[in-house]
């Protein structure tokens, strides 16, 4: 089952929960040749919510954002795994969390965790869109822990 969702760069929500931090490096440009994209995201588009798939099958999420804009702007696909409200608050041991990369293989993503959500690192998706491009990446899913319970929740934090 793949969800593919498709976000046009009009709505934003809340910046709240931002989950992780991302340090700009590298020496910057020359004094005023180019403006450099904040190192924190300005807002987040949220994409559709799903339970988490606790039957221990690989399920893909495709994150797409298209940058309808006429200007540059940086991104970053990212995926959350909330737990419920009530717990118990699931582990980075939960699940395997892997990202489909530019020659089609499989590569295993790192996953963070705060206050009950585990998370996809930020920085290492962050890229810069020109105007009419649209980032497409495809994560895959396995719960290893069938009592794992929660939600998934796909969105793209912007940085300006």
């Amino acid at each position: 089952m793949a969800l593919v969702v498709a976000i046009g760069g009009l709505g934003m929500a809340s910046p709240a929960m931002a989950a992780t931090q991302h340090t700009v490096s590298g020496t910057a440009a020359a004094a005023g040749a180019q403006e450099q994209a904040p190192a924190t995201p300005t807002g987040f588009v949220d994409l559709p919510v799903r339970a988490v798939p606790a039957d221990s099958a690989q399920h893909e999420f495709t994150v797409a954002y298209r940058n309808d804009s006429s200007a540059d702007r940086t991104v970053a696909p990212q995926l959350l795994v909330e737990s419920p409200d009530a717990g118990p608050f699931l582990a980075p041991s939960d699940l395997r969390l892997e990202r489909r990369t530019a020659d089609g293989c499989w590569e295993a993503v790192q996953v963070g965790a705060q206050t009950g959500t585990l998370f996809s690192d930020l920085s290492t998706g962050r890229r810069t869109l020109h105007a009419g491009e649209t980032l497409t990446q495809v994560y895959r899913l396995t719960v290893v822990n069938p009592q794992a319970k929660g939600t998934v929740a796909p969105r793209v934090a912007l940085y300006n």
